[in-house]
């Protein structure tokens, strides 16, 4: 399976992805745990269905240490009882926010009051960021159907 675009060599695209490259290093560089980065981007990844960036960020989630178990039950969050509640917040905020049309009111006021609970007014100004970008990471993999399974941990930086 090819992509229907190559994103690396196309000038265009790779200015495009060098841009959100660099907007994800303020999120990565956050005091928001690391873990709880790797869990949204799975999570919105598995709602997207992509796959290059479910691969990557299971991957990348493994290489740091995460357990088998947490990676498995990340689908199922809500019955799981593997996340912190903080965790759980972020969860939930990245569920409503990357599904943000299939709700007409976008995130409700329970979800952000719960992860207003749980995380300062700069972690919260990375996660929105981290969802937002996740999902921008999503839309780009979709749309060219880039292919999955490939990736290796640190392959990108």
């Amino acid at each position: 399976m090819d992509a229907r675009l190559n994103l690396f060599g196309n000038p265009v695209a790779a200015k495009f992805l060098g841009h959100i490259v660099s907007a994800g290093k303020a999120v990565s560089g956050s005091t928001l745990p690391a873990a709880t980065q790797e869990l949204v981007k799975i999570r919105a990844s598995q709602i997207n269905g992509c796959g290059f960036c479910t691969d990557m960020h299971t991957k990348d989630a493994v290489h740091a240490g995460e357990t088998s178990t947490r990676l498995n039950l990340v689908a199922a969050w809500r019955e799981a009882t593997v996340f912190s509640d903080a965790e759980r917040a972020a969860l939930e905020l990245a569920e409503q926010g990357t599904r943000i049309a299939d709700a007409a009111g976008g995130v409700t006021d329970e979800a952000w009051a719960n992860a207003v609970k749980h995380y300062d007014e700069e972690q919260l100004a990375a996660l929105v960021s981290l969802i937002a970008l996740i999902n921008a990471y999503n839309r780009v993999n979709v749309i060219v159907r880039q292919p999955a399974g490939d990736y290796q941990p640190g392959q990108f930086g």
